[in-house]
């Protein structure tokens, strides 16, 4: 991108942004390479997986009972007709999803986090997710974290959220306006999972002042 466009080169000057798994990429690419990045947004993306995906397991297995805890033979019968014709299409295209970017292994099989037959929790596969969320991941990278600007909105009747590098220590908070001192901002708005596109804008206008003035 630098070599073929008029850019400002630098991490400083690159902002990442994403909705749902892609503003679940959004938050953790900055972590993993703060050299790429100095800004990011993240619109519903995947945190807290205790939340966002353990719910979802209990559905998982009794939609699995009709493939006898095969989720492979699931896999072949989507593969065979028109997507999204059966209600458990789009609960186990996710958990397989999901296990294939956390739970892989070299043989290209994946591990589910949980048992097909009974549901039970397996923690040493529960734990690779997790070591994914990036709630979690933060710890770990708060030097990375320390000099991006940070954008994000929750999934529904939620707060957008908005940080700056600013010291954590002295956080003002406000519920409706933002200035150039400000580290911390939430506004409330209505949205669900599939209802925040309008959201994105004003993300991307705060993201393009920030690394358009930032030095």
């Amino acid at each position: 991108m630098d070599a073929r466009y008029r850019t400002l080169p630098g991490a400083a000057h690159r902002a990442i942004m994403g909705k749902s798994s892609g503003g679940f990429g959004a938050m953790i690419t900055p972590m993993l390479r703060p050299d790429l990045f100095g800004a990011l947004a993240t619109h519903a993306g995947d945190t807290l997986y205790e939340y966002c995906y353990l719910p979802e397991f209990g559905t998982a297995v009794r939609h699995l009972r009709r493939y006898d805890g095969d989720i492979w033979r699931w896999w072949r019968d989507f593969g065979s007709r028109v997507s999204f014709t059966k209600e458990e299409d789009m609960s186990l295209l996710s958990v397989l999803g999901v296990a294939a970017c956390f739970s892989a292994n070299e043989d290209g099989s994946v591990d589910l986090p949980f048992d097909p037959a009974t549901g039970a929790i397996r923690p040493t596969v529960w734990q690779r997710w997790l070591d994914w969320d990036p709630v979690r991941m933060v710890p770990s990278h708060t030097d990375a974290l320390r000099g991006l600007r940070l954008s994000g909105s929750t999934r529904a009747r939620g707060t957008s959220t908005t940080l700056t590098s600013a010291p954590r220590r002295s956080v003002p908070r406000s519920r409706t306006s933002e200035s150039p001192t400000t580290a911390f901002i939430s506004s409330f708005f209505e949205a669900g999972h599939m209802g925040i596109d309008y959201r994105y804008p004003v993300s991307l206008a705060w993201l393009c002042s920030r690394i358009t003035l930032r030095t």
